[in-house]
């Protein structure tokens, strides 16, 4: 199985090699346009959010997707640095990595106007399960937010209100979770429920 997974994850660099620029300097940072553009509209979630912090929470967002990308080697599209990952070339840069380290980073900010959330898509296909960090007007639900996806543009930060996302439809990760244990629970009992039974109709 796992001469095979090898052979699977090499062909789909082969695969996926010609389609993908590489890119041996990896992504570049983010602009002060670019920064500016997510602060506006980080700005734009309520008029209680405070400015400076919605700047720096922009600023820092770019900034840190930057730092990242170099420590997570990224110099491929998401697909083939995922192959790397799981091959053992590439420390990091899954997308919950990505999901885990901007949210991490962002909460170390200790916003007073600002709320961090992690959301997830595809829940019920584990192959295209999918992560992100939600930043929101404290208090506001994650679909109020602006999703921070650095993962889909290999290192290149992409932001988007929740709901105008047209690639993902989001659910909060404490709800995905939540759904998940309770189906594993539900597997578990019926698993028993049918030994139970077999047993019995063994000692009839």
């Amino acid at each position: 199985m796992i001469v095979f997974l090898r052979l699977l994850s090499v062909l789909t660099l082969l695969a996926f090699g010609h389609a993908a620029s590489a890119r041996s300097d990896g992504p570049a940072p983010g602009t002060p346009q670019q920064i500016s553009a997510l602060a506006a509209q980080i700005q734009s979630l309520g008029r209680d959010v405070d400015p400076e912090e919605a700047l720096r929470a922009a600023r820092v967002t770019y900034e840190y997707t930057y730092q990242l990308a170099q420590e997570y080697q990224i110099t491929d599209g998401p697909l083939i640095h995922n192959t790397k990952v799981n091959m053992g070339t590439r420390p990091r840069g899954l997308c919950w990595h990505w999901a885990q380290d901007i949210e991490a980073r962002l909460k170390a900010e200790n916003f007073a106007t600002l709320e961090l959330h992690r959301a997830v898509a595809n829940s019920f296909n584990l192959r295209l399960e999918h992560s992100t960090a939600v930043i929101s007007r404290k208090g506001d639900d994650f679909q109020q937010g602006i999703v921070l996806d650095p993962w889909r543009k290999g290192g290149v930060l992409f932001w988007s209100p929740t709901l105008e996302d047209r690639r993902y439809t989001w659910m909060l990760r404490e709800d995905v979770f939540k759904r998940k244990r309770a189906e594993r629970l539900r597997r578990r009992s019926t698993a028993g429920n049918k030994r139970s039974g077999q047993l019995q109709n063994g000692h009839k």
